[in-house]
């Protein structure tokens, strides 16, 4: 039996963290081997500029729901153990990645990302109660895990 992927997504840096990373990766090191000579300050330049590229490359977590399992990052948990699935945007976002965030919890957080979704964890032998993860479609996650619950936008008015 075939494990269909239902949804995949990259959770990529956005635009300003690539021109950060280029321009510090490139000037950190190139700054002091310029003086020195250029051919060599050059290819300081450029493998700052490469190094810096395969590091957010190879930082960037992907979110995969299968028939199966659900994949977010480095961790997986099998489908059956997954409970309730709600997606949060805006204040509703905000609300679970402060005052309504459980340290315990299984986090794959990336602040240029707003949207987050919480999946309740039901399986007794883990002892994380839910997944809090980033995502740009919600509604797609959501689809995907057959949840039928509308994306939250307002978080809970503490008094």
């Amino acid at each position: 039996m075939t494990d269909s992927v239902l949804y995949s997504e990259k959770l990529w840096p956005a635009w300003w963290l690539w021109v950060a990373v280029v321009a510090i990766g490139g000037a950190t090191l190139s700054t002091a081997i310029f003086p020195i000579d250029v051919i060599w300050g050059v290819v300081t330049l450029l493998g700052g500029i490469a190094l810096g590229v395969f590091i957010l490359v190879g930082t960037t977590p992907k979110i995969e729901v299968t028939e199966k399992w659900l994949k977010v990052g480095r961790a997986r948990i099998e489908r059956e153990h997954v409970g309730r699935v709600v997606a949060h945007r805006e204040d509703a976002a905000r609300e679970q990645l402060g005052p309504g965030f459980d340290a315990r919890s299984y986090q794959c957080i990336r602040g240029w990302i707003n949207p987050v979704v919480t999946a309740e964890i039901t399986d007794p032998r883990d002892p994380k109660p839910y997944w809090l993860f980033s995502t740009r479609h919600p509604e797609e996650i959501l689809k995907a895990l057959g949840a039928d619950e509308p994306v939250r936008t307002e978080g809970i008015s503490v008094k």
